[in-house]
């Protein structure tokens, strides 16, 4: 995908909670919808590239069937998302037809952006529906990810999945729409919180969950989702979806919400992939002396630094990397199984030759496959 001209409104991906789209009981809000359409539409006719993250399909699906809370089991949740879905597509096509625009659905599953070969194949196909003119409607596929839907973290809450699409077609901006106005400190001033230069404890402390029967994020996974999209070089807005003309107005940088400053120094497409797309299947633990060499001088993990590993995970797998309190500081593949680590740990290079005599590389994790986080 090209970046905006200068001027343009640039790469925009707009991301809507099932609060913004329904006003209860899951009764959808046509005219909200609308209204975000006709927002939408204005961008576009500006030069702007539109992506839309949306919520909804399983609270949709709730108020067809008559349900007013959110279901318990896994099933039962899926099958209000496979009722929900199309109706979603329908809420949305209806919105933006009269502005001459056609939706395109996407459901991803965490799979679809963890296997390489799959994020490009995505990448790709929202690349071609830009350049059709249509605008993509992602959605997780509720119908499928049954862990995701069962365990609502990770990709299982769409303010996650908003960013890392954002991350993956380098937006410039990610606006996140949801019934809260902004990150709001409530144990200070008890007002919107309106530029967040740096999500520090003190800002995750302002986040907290929610309540409604039909949403599962809240403030927390919004903070995690900017997070996420910020160190990918891509600023953020949380604003309140009912607010007259929000996205034009946060993009002038006149609208009630908050901004997330995205990070000055982006990562790259690959590292960015490791560090987000993907669900560590193990741990290698560094000693104290290799946690500044990683962080401080991007270099390579050797042996000599490595004092065990934790889980199974065979070589080319990603794992995380973390000192020794614990704490993750990067991701990485591994050129070593789990099971030949305890052989190699502490070892120096020589000696790692030594035993592998046949392996081109002897790092345990080489720079270029590792992401610092």
């Amino acid at each position: 995908m090209k970046a905006a001209a200068s001027g343009k409104p640039g790469r925009i991906v707009v991301k809507l909670g099932t609060g913004v789209l329904t006003s209860g009981a899951g009764a959808i809000d046509t005219v909200r919808i609308a209204g975000v359409c006709t927002q939408l539409a204005a961008i576009r006719a500006l030069g702007g590239e539109v992506i839309v993250v949306s919520s909804g399909a399983v609270g949709l699906g709730m108020g067809r069937l008559g349900l007013a809370k959110r279901p318990p089991s896994t099933a039962q949740k899926q099958a209000c998302a496979a009722v929900g879905q199309s109706l979603l597509m329908q809420v949305w096509q209806s919105g933006f037809a009269p502005h001459g625009l056609t939706v395109a659905q996407v459901l991803l599953t965490h799979d679809d952006l963890r296997v390489r070969s799959r994020y490009l194949g995505v990448q790709e196909t929202l690349r071609r529906i830009i350049a059709y003119g249509a605008v993509p409607i992602i959605n997780e596929n509720d119908t499928v990810s049954a862990a995701e839907i069962h365990a609502m973290l990770k990709f299982g809450d769409n303010d996650t999945l908003s960013a890392m699409v954002a991350s993956l077609v380098q937006a410039d901006h990610l606006i996140i729409l949801s019934t809260a106005p902004g990150l709001i400190d409530f144990k200070g001033t008890g007002r919107i919180v309106p530029v967040v230069e740096r999500i520090t404890a003190e800002i995750e402390a302002m986040a907290g969950g929610t309540t409604s029967e039909t949403a599962v994020g809240g403030m927390a996974s919004k903070i995690t989702a900017a997070r996420l999209a910020v160190k990918s070089g891509c600023g953020v807005f949380i604003a309140s979806g009912a607010e007259p003309d929000i996205i034009p107005r946060l993009l002038a940088g006149g609208g009630p919400g908050t901004f997330f400053v995205p990070s000055g120094l982006p990562l790259d497409a690959r590292k960015r992939w490791l560090a987000y797309f993907q669900r560590p299947t193990g741990t290698l633990h560094v000693d104290a002396a290799a946690v500044p060499i990683l962080r401080g001088h991007g270099r390579s993990l050797l042996a000599v630094g490595v004092t065990g590993a934790s889980g199974a995970f065979e070589a080319g797998d990603v794992v995380d990397i973390a000192g020794p309190d614990g704490t993750v500081i990067a991701r990485g593949k591994a050129a070593f199984a789990s099971t030949e680590i305890p052989a190699i740990a502490g070892m120096k290079a020589d000696g790692v030759r030594a035993l592998y005599p046949t392996r081109k590389h002897i790092e345990i994790v080489h720079r270029d496959d590792m992401a610092l986080l």
